[in-house]
């Protein structure tokens, strides 16, 4: 996705050759167009999906995951890493690995959101090692329900995730691919 790329090549800044910070359009600061291109975007990969919900985890996959919803005209739902205090003990639950953190969450959804027989499409702005998108297959499957695939907003191509994913028997969906950093400058797939 061009501009996307644009944006990244613009206002993304490289850490450490290894580490992208998109801090001023997706994960900190949002940039409502962009994120709207991108709704639109995986949307259209996924028409034919016969998506009932959208599934992201909080708190940078909800953005994105809002837009896909409005242009599917589906609910979205996301995990959320804290426990709420007017959630029931009735959840999906998995503990999932930030390889950006290197810290576990453990995650959870409401029994009442995920029903069995939906078709999920799950939304994460990062892959990395898949961590993340694995746990949510995880309760998606817990809830009886169908992944119908994983959009990613930036995949790091280097990395196993994606791999990983696709040997699980998941559609995966990378918007932008990283082949590598180096010299602070992003080179794609």
């Amino acid at each position: 996705m061009q501009v996307l790329k644009d944006k990244i090549q613009a206002e993304g800044v490289v850490v450490q050759n290894s580490l992208l910070k998109v801090d001023s359009f997706l994960n900190h600061q949002i940039d409502p167009n962009l994120m709207m291109q991108i709704g639109e975007e995986f949307a259209l990969r996924f028409k034919n999906s016969n998506v009932t919900k959208v599934l992201t985890i909080e708190s940078s996959g909800i953005a994105v995951a809002i837009m896909v919803g409005l242009v599917l005209q589906v609910p979205v739902v996301f995990a959320r890493k804290k426990k709420s205090a007017v959630c029931n003990d009735d959840v999906y639950s998995t503990t999932v690995y930030s390889f950006t953190k290197k810290e576990s969450n453990y995650v959870t959804v409401s029994t009442e959101l995920l029903t069995a027989g939906e078709n999920i499409m799950i939304i994460d702005d990062f892959l990395a090692n898949g961590e993340a998108a694995l746990g949510l297959t995880n309760i998606v499957e817990q809830a009886g329900a169908n992944v119908v695939g994983i959009g990613i907003v930036i995949e790091k191509a280097f990395q196993p995730g994606a791999e990983k994913l696709k040997n699980a028997g998941y559609r995966v969906e990378s918007l932008v691919r990283i082949q590598s950093f180096s010299n602070g400058q992003v080179n794609y797939v």
